[in-house]
């Protein structure tokens, strides 16, 4: 499966996964109404950008000020209203989406496993010597250890785990726990995210200024992909390279998070996302 940006109007060119236009046919909840109850105080959503290019950075930056961070598609399943998500699909809307820990449906209540994973983004202006963009916040999702994605997958079209929002704190930084997503046929390991201007303007991909992914390290996906739940990533990521991913083959350093962390303890994935705002 492929997220290349040559495809990106075709929902489902590049998946081996299997879909079904009855998994669109989810009525989310409101969030509107949630706001009104007084979550505007959570901040505002920094999206991940609208281009479903996968150009490279005019430019590495340096370590304490990278370049701005390329612009991806979105994918297949954003689930954000967007024309690839089939309108209909749009968690985005729905209560309870702004939160930190998001291994948990909001509906079934059903607790996505795997190997714990911590991701910290720390959003900065590449335009303002890289200071903190504080009250952004970004909206992430990724598939599961057997490669599956919430609300479109067969397996998973009844629950949206490993999808929520969270906004950037006075240092530019915002936080989830997950698990360590699977590696599915034809992509390297990869988490999605948007970045959005407002909480209230959060509501569907119309409204995005970023969108990009995060290429998770080699190593720690080998120790991971080691462990009972994840047979089928070993397989996929012996066959699969940066160099020849469809989206991460123009570079993919400046979306290359640092990892800390063990099996046993868990991981934590760290990346600056800079933003020329």
């Amino acid at each position: 499966m492929s997220d290349h940006h040559d495809h990106h109007d075709d929902p489902f060119h590049d998946l081996g996964l299997r879909a079904d236009a009855s998994m669109m046919l989810h009525s989310p909840l409101d969030r509107r109404r949630v706001l009104a109850l007084g979550l505007l105080g959570l901040g505002t959503l920094v999206g991940c950008g609208a281009a479903a290019s996968s150009a490279s950075a005019a430019g590495t930056g340096t370590a304490a000020c990278p370049a701005p961070i390329p612009s991806e598609t979105a994918g297949p399943y954003p689930a954000d209203g967007s024309v690839a998500s089939g309108q209909s699909v749009n968690v985005l809307t729905r209560s309870g989406i702004v939160r930190r820990d998001i291994r948990t449906s909001l509906g079934t209540g059903h607790t996505a496993a795997g190997v714990p994973l911590t991701v910290v983004l720390n959003l900065v202006n590449t335009a303002a010597s890289c200071a903190p963009l504080s009250g952004y916040a970004v909206y992430i999702w990724h598939c599961t250890q057997d490669g599956q994605y919430s609300l479109y997958s067969q397996d998973a079209v009844a629950e949206d785990y490993l999808r929520g929002v969270q906004t950037s704190g006075a240092d530019g930084t915002v936080t989830f726990q997950t698990v360590f997503p699977g590696c599915y046929a034809g992509r390297w390991p990869h988490i999605h995210f948007e970045v959005y201007p407002s909480l209230s303007r959060a509501t569907s991909a119309a409204s995005r200024i970023q969108a990009s992914q995060l290429a998770l390290p080699q190593a720690a996906c080998q120790k991971v992909y080691a462990q009972s739940g994840y047979e089928a990533s070993v397989r996929n990521l012996s066959q699969s390279s940066l160099a020849t991913d469809n989206v991460f083959s123009d570079g993919a350093t400046l979306q290359t998070p640092t990892m800390t962390g063990s099996v046993r303890a868990g991981y934590t994935a760290t990346l600056t996302v800079g933003l020329a705002r």
